[in-house]
């Protein structure tokens, strides 16, 4: 009798093991996969650009793919949202894929997971303003800088996979148009990721591109998005509601609409993520307003669950022009009661600081670190050539 209850109690054990075992919360932030191929024998590339600050390449690299009926993805920063999101519109208004490339562009390995998920939401708040598409689920890491730390942190903040790549054509470097087509040429495999960017820092790329384009498609190639070569769901699922089928879990729910399992748990307001039922139906969209009213003074108070771009939508903004406008230094982070202005009193005047040029420098790296482009850059400092610069040359950096 003393065994069978022995074996009855181990029995029970595993059970509630089994059924503990798939903790939502822990799934939801999984760490990021470290990808810098494609899995494949088929003969797919992805054509992937960062973009920083200067975008100055962009329509011409569009044109280009257009003109080739070429789909690629652009790493999107916060501070080129906020200097040409027109130009970023455009990216995918033409259907190319976006993923998040940080705010400001700092290393990841010097951040702490609070901050990683700071950079990462308020570029994701920014480019959905702008383009009405979510930069989830790919990251690029700044610098391509990334530990198991990294991993972990953006996995947390939603990006399943952090994209690398195994051609990088080093074009910020200035190199010509020869030197990056065979680079790629070169060195291309089935899955490659090739690395390239949109700055006037890469003059050689919107030349090279149409003869990239053209000997790749001689060797048989094909052009993919990541998300298309590494079949990842890209775009959120369409409705506001879902029905439970057999074999769902909250996560493959939340994964599926672009949305996390703490998000659907509190929307709606369930006791146990865990225990779901087949037929149940699922709010996976907050509720809004069919119209929303219109603003009727130049300044809103914070109401419970607001946010910044929930207010920049509801009265024809932007959250670029709510946090320059009240000086936040947080876009995701606003009190009950906080009152924001919705209108400018007056343009405030531009200013002016000034940087020594250090050894390894950029002119792209610089106007990315304070926020401007190269061309504001080069124009206030009277420079012909933005690829020569010298050490200890002081700077004027215009805003």
């Amino acid at each position: 009798m003393g065994k069978k209850l022995l074996k009855l109690g181990l029995a029970m054990i595993l059970l509630l093991v089994t059924a503990f075992s798939f903790n939502p919360g822990t799934a939801d932030a999984a760490s990021s996969k470290f990808v810098t191929q494609g899995n494949t024998s088929s003969k797919v590339v992805a054509l992937t650009f960062d973009d920083g600050a200067d975008g100055t390449n962009i329509s011409k690299i569009l044109n280009t793919l257009q003109t080739e009926n070429v789909k690629a993805t652009f790493f999107l920063t916060g501070t080129g949202l906020k200097h040409h999101p027109a130009e970023i519109k455009k990216i995918t208004d033409r259907g190319h894929q976006i993923g998040n490339h940080s705010f400001t562009h700092p290393y990841f390995t010097s951040l702490t997971a609070s901050q990683m998920k700071s950079e990462l939401d308020k570029t994701e708040a920014l480019a959905k303003s702008v383009t009405g598409k979510s930069t989830k689920p790919i990251f690029r890491a700044p610098f391509g800088a990334s530990n198991n730390a990294v991993l972990s942190g953006v996995g947390a903040a939603g990006y399943t996979h952090t994209i690398q790549w195994n051609i990088d054509t080093v074009d910020w470097k200035g190199v010509s148009k020869t030197q990056i087509v065979n680079k790629v040429v070169n060195n291309i495999t089935p899955g490659s990721i090739v690395l390239m960017h949109t700055g006037a820092g890469a003059p050689g790329t919107p030349s090279a591109l149409p003869e990239i384009i053209k000997q790749l498609k001689a060797k048989g190639y094909k052009f993919v998005t990541v998300s298309e070569m590494l079949n990842l769901q890209t775009a959120p699922a369409t409705g506001t509601t879902y029905t439970v089928k057999a074999g769902d879990t909250l996560y493959s729910i939340a994964k599926k609409y672009n949305t996390t399992v703490s998000a659907l748990t509190s929307l709606n307001k369930l006791s146990n993520p865990n225990a779901l039922q087949i037929g149940q139906v699922l709010k996976v969209k907050a509720e809004t307003p069919s119209q929303p009213p219109p603003s009727t003074g130049s300044t809103y108070t914070v109401k419970s669950g607001g946010t910044l771009y929930s207010i920049a939508k509801k009265y024809n903004t932007t959250v670029s022009a709510l946090t320059s406008l009240n000086k936040l230094s947080n876009p995701n982070v606003l009190q009950v009661g906080q009152v924001l202005k919705l209108k400018a009193d007056a343009a405030a005047p531009p200013s002016t600081t000034t940087y020594t040029v250090k050894a390894g420098d950029t002119l792209y790296a610089i106007a990315a670190k304070y926020n401007t482009t190269v061309q504001k850059i080069t124009a206030a400092n009277n420079i012909s050539n933005a690829n020569v610069i010298r050490v200890g040359q002081v700077l004027k950096i215009p805003k």
